[in-house]
């Protein structure tokens, strides 16, 4: 058995994020750009006033002067001439500083009298003109390249002037469930079966992820079976499996994927729950599919995907890969001592008295009681071989609400 940590830089290793592809700016949120957006032109393009007021030369601005009105210059339409001596023009917030001005006398610092305005406030050369090009130039890099897109960049790319923008394809993802006995939501569910909540409960972490995820048909405890519905994930950009790896006569994945050309890379890692998990890719050379095989026990599964799948779904996003984001919290009852496989313990969380977070383990650690990870807040990770600890001593954690789960 590998650790976790080598498990997951083995995954990573062979991934390469998607092909880039245009989307219009209105679908780009959330979306991982694939190149460096530029800026199509300059912001401000000219000269603008600050605020609403009048445009002058600061050497007539001083406190008492009276000016004469030669104009107005609202947003969007230009004063067509020059500020003179003993000159102002009426502007307003974004309105374009005539040639000529180098101050803006504020609305409120002044008094206006038919086609005259009085200075109440002397004015300052350059206060409250914002210069062209003060955000941003034409050719400036206004977003980088493998950045997932917020709002703000949404806003800010389209003040660049750009209508589309380049960004990877989502990561396409087949989600594959094995089992004579596993029925869908809904389905008839045969004698001594179960309903299946890893599909639709690993196409949601997908897609919250940013991927496409696919729900393939159930396939039987047959080599055939799994082969068939394998046969059907060629241009995805990975196959997640759940059940059929575990050790004994259903470890249908491994072989039945084999008859696919299988390459495996490793299979077991020391690590509860989730032991029976495997990775290696199948398929034609030019079009070998990742293959990332779960355990069937749903808590293991998802487990499983949070600390590998997620990553290797930001890698092919275009997202720097790194294992789930830790904090630490206080331990909420005593803990035992671990043995060689890394745990990790579902737990609630709280804020005692004193503000910290304390993570309390459920007293049953079932990895098919799904509820209990449904009511979970975090994970306690516990590393091979950690010594017991005592309630209130500092564990490590992985808050679920910070992965969108």
């Amino acid at each position: 058995m590998i650790s976790v940590e080598e498990a997951r830089a083995r995954i990573l290793a062979g991934l390469s994020p998607t092909p880039a592809e245009i989307v219009a700016l209105a679908e780009a949120w959330h979306r991982v750009t694939s190149a460096p957006v530029l800026a199509r032109l300059t912001q401000p393009p000219a000269d603008v006033s600050a605020m609403d007021g009048y445009a002058l030369r600061a050497a007539d601005g001083s406190l008492g002067a009276t000016l004469r009105v030669i104009g107005a210059a609202p947003a969007g339409h230009p004063f067509d001439g020059a500020v003179g001596p003993g000159e102002a023009v009426r502007l307003f917030t974004g309105s374009v500083v005539p040639l000529g001005a180098d101050a803006i006398l504020l609305q409120e610092d002044a008094t206006r009298d038919a086609d005259s305005v009085r200075v109440n406030e002397a004015v300052t050369q350059g206060r409250h003109i914002r210069r062209a090009g003060q955000d941003f130039a034409a050719g400036d890099e206004v977003v980088p390249a493998g950045r997932q897109l917020t709002a703000r960049d949404i806003g800010l790319a389209a003040a660049a002037n750009h209508p589309w923008l380049a960004v990877h394809r989502r990561p396409r993802v087949g989600v594959l469930a094995t089992g004579d006995e596993i029925a869908m939501p809904g389905e008839p569910i045969p004698p001594g079966g179960i309903v299946s909540s890893n599909s639709h409960a690993l196409a949601a972490l997908a897609r919250a992820a940013g991927a496409e995820p696919t729900v393939l048909p159930v396939a039987k405890d047959t080599q055939e079976a799994v082969a068939a519905v394998a046969d059907a994930v060629a241009g995805m950009d990975m196959l997640v499996t759940t059940g059929g790896a575990s050790v004994g006569d259903h470890d249908l994945v491994i072989q039945s994927l084999q008859s696919r050309g299988l390459e495996l890379d490793f299979w077991q890692i020391a690590m509860r729950p989730g032991k029976p998990l495997l990775f290696g890719r199948f398929g034609a050379d030019r079009n070998r599919v990742p293959v990332l095989g779960l355990p069937g026990n749903p808590v293991s599964a998802m487990v499983c995907a949070i600390l590998f799948l997620l990553p290797a779904l930001s890698r092919l996003s275009g997202l720097p890969a790194a294992p789930p984001a830790t904090t630490t919290a206080l331990a909420g009852r005593e803990l035992a001592a671990n043995d060689h496989r890394a745990d990790h313990l579902r737990a609630t969380l709280r804020t005692d008295a004193d503000g910290r977070l304390v993570a309390s383990p459920f007293p049953v650690q079932d990895s098919a009681m799904l509820r209990r990870l449904a009511l979970a807040d975090g994970l306690i990770l516990r590393p091979p071989h950690a010594p017991a600890v005592p309630a209130g001593a500092e564990v490590t954690i992985i808050r679920l609400a910070a992965l969108g789960l």
